[in-house]
């Protein structure tokens, strides 16, 4: 289990934050949390929790959306924060949003991960995890399109994990995350290109994948109707 966070103090894991990092204040941009960064690297305890509240969600659904596992994703998504808690001195607000370093951070942690657990992969329902994904994931262009309902939520979580971890996490942070290319090849570290051609060739296996699972349900369905 991941190492709990304790907010008491503002320490966890024996670091202390003690002040605004090293060269000063961070610059002001158009990104929303600088706000709370600020505050944050000054030893606000309220202001970390704020910061948590804020993208505990959305880091939950690419933990959880990449290993299929819902206790899992909960122990990653405690230990991105840990992450985030211990190296957010290192945060420079003129190389791009904290919510791209963010999902850097946690794109790292999720294939440390794999590569730790690679024999371990299982598939869960998403149905309670995620109810907003039919109207997400709208778009006839995707594969999750061709499907709907629970039937959906279980098809594209199975097909996910099918998926390679470069095509899966290229086709989670576009068509789940809803990243811009830019920002997604700032947290891959790839150039643009790679991007679209890693969401194509992901997208194409999905509905290849998502596509068989529907004609062997079908196919078990009419069996159990013959032998009924």
């Amino acid at each position: 289990m991941a190492t709990a966070l304790t907010f008491g103090h503002f320490t966890s894991a024996g670091v202390t934050w003690d002040g605004v990092a090293a060269g000063g204040q961070i610059t002001e941009s158009f990104d929303p949390d600088i706000g709370l960064i600020e505050r944050c690297l000054r030893g606000e305890q309220a202001a970390w929790e704020d910061l948590v509240r804020v993208h505990t969600r959305r880091v939950f659904a690419l933990c959880y959306r990449f290993t299929g596992k819902e206790s899992e994703a909960q122990d990653l998504a405690q230990d991105v924060f840990l992450r985030v808690f211990k190296t957010l001195k290192s945060f420079r607000s003129d190389e791009g949003y904290f919510s791209t370093w963010l999902a850097r951070i946690t794109r790292n942690l999720l294939i440390d991960s794999y590569r730790r657990t690679r024999g371990e992969r299982a598939t869960d329902s998403i149905e309670e995890r995620l109810p907003l994904i039919a109207e997400t994931l709208t778009s006839s262009t995707r594969p999750e399109g061709l499907v709907a309902g629970r039937e959906a939520s279980e098809l594209l979580q199975a097909g996910l994990q099918k998926l390679s971890p470069e095509l899966r996490e290229a086709v989670i942070l576009r068509d789940l995350q809803e990243m811009e290319y830019r920002e997604i090849a700032q947290v891959l570290e790839i150039p643009e290109g790679t991007v679209k051609s890693r969401i194509n060739r992901g997208r194409a296996e999905l509905g290849r994948v998502v596509r068989l699972s529907q004609e062997a349900r079908k196919h078990r369905g009419a069996n159990d109707l013959r032998r009924g």
